[in-house]
């Protein structure tokens, strides 16, 4: 199974989320679980980034939740680790 690695700044923007909308909790911790389990499940519309975030990967939490993440190698396991970013609106993600 693949590990999330939490940034700082993942931490910082979940906590400022959840504070400002505590109802997207739930969605937030089901997004999480389906990210772990098949990071390109139809439900996340994961893809990949251009621009100044290239090379990272988005996901959807919701409407206009997103969360931004990376793909790391894990020396343990033959599946990368998922290295989350950031965590917000799609206006202050992008």
């Amino acid at each position: 199974m693949r590990t999330l690695i939490w940034s700082k700044t993942f931490v910082r923007a979940f906590k400022r989320t959840i504070k400002k909308h505590p109802t997207l909790e739930q969605d937030i911790e089901e997004t999480l679980r389906l990210l772990v389990n098949d990071p390109f499940n139809p439900h996340l519309e994961t893809h990949k980034l251009k621009g100044k975030l290239s090379g990272s990967w988005a996901c959807s939490a919701g409407y206009d939740l997103r969360i931004i993440f990376d793909f790391v190698k894990s020396e343990q396991r033959k599946e990368d680790d998922l290295f989350l970013i950031e965590i917000g609106k799609h206006e202050e993600v992008y």
